[in-house]
């Protein structure tokens, strides 16, 4: 994607704090386009993407509120492969034409930050398209403490998803810059944010 702002990959494990940084980099003028929140909202009742799911998985997919049944659908896909991948050859397009839609709305010189949770997976595609790419990082102890307060979910859930996602290492390999969000305070963290946004001279938007 080519635009007169600049872009910024932005990645983390589940329990990171990559969304408290979206979160900064919004407050300084950034236009967040949240590839999970887009997956959310296409799963919603009335989402665009639940007729194919229903189509694919059957109705079991969909739960009693009209919403892709998230639990079903994470015991499926985290057991088989193919079903994942059964399920985003659904959600990816739709995700991909959402997220450059969302991108392209926002004003000419406003930096877009993109918040992909499995942006390495993705490398080679996310680096033709962004600047930057920034990790959120923590040892994995921190990620399962910070989603079981978050989330309520048992040690060996929060563990099975670190497991599908890419490693540290894996992600800190591609990054231009990582914050290490170990034991920082929120002001620190966001301290760490402002002082990348000075280092790359980035313009505070008119949002």
């Amino acid at each position: 994607m080519h635009r007169a702002g600049p872009t910024l990959g932005l990645t983390g494990g589940i329990g990171s704090g990559k969304s408290t940084v979206a979160r900064a980099l919004a407050a300084h003028g950034a236009c967040i386009v949240d590839t999970d929140a887009i997956a959310r909202a296409l799963t919603a009742p009335g989402g665009a993407a639940l007729p194919a799911i229903a189509q694919a998985f059957g109705a079991s997919a969909i739960g009693a509120d009209g919403a892709l049944d998230r639990a079903w659908m994470r015991e499926r896909v985290f057991a088989d492969p193919a079903q994942r991948e059964r399920l985003e050859a659904i959600l990816h397009p739709m995700i991909g034409e959402r997220t450059w839609a969302e991108a392209a709305a926002a004003a000419a010189a406003q930096p877009v930050v993109f918040d992909v949770p499995l942006l390495t997976e993705r490398g080679a595609h996310w680096r033709r398209q962004v600047d930057r790419v920034l990790v959120v990082d923590c040892d994995e102890a921190t990620q399962v403490q910070r989603v079981q307060a978050r989330n309520g979910w048992p040690e060996a859930q929060v563990r099975a998803v670190i497991a599908q996602q890419a490693r540290r290492e894996q992600r800190r390999a591609i990054a231009d810059a990582v914050i290490v969000n170990q034991d920082l305070s929120l002001e620190a963290l966001q301290a760490e944010v402002a002082a990348l946004w000075r280092l790359w001279a980035w313009p505070s938007a008119q949002v």
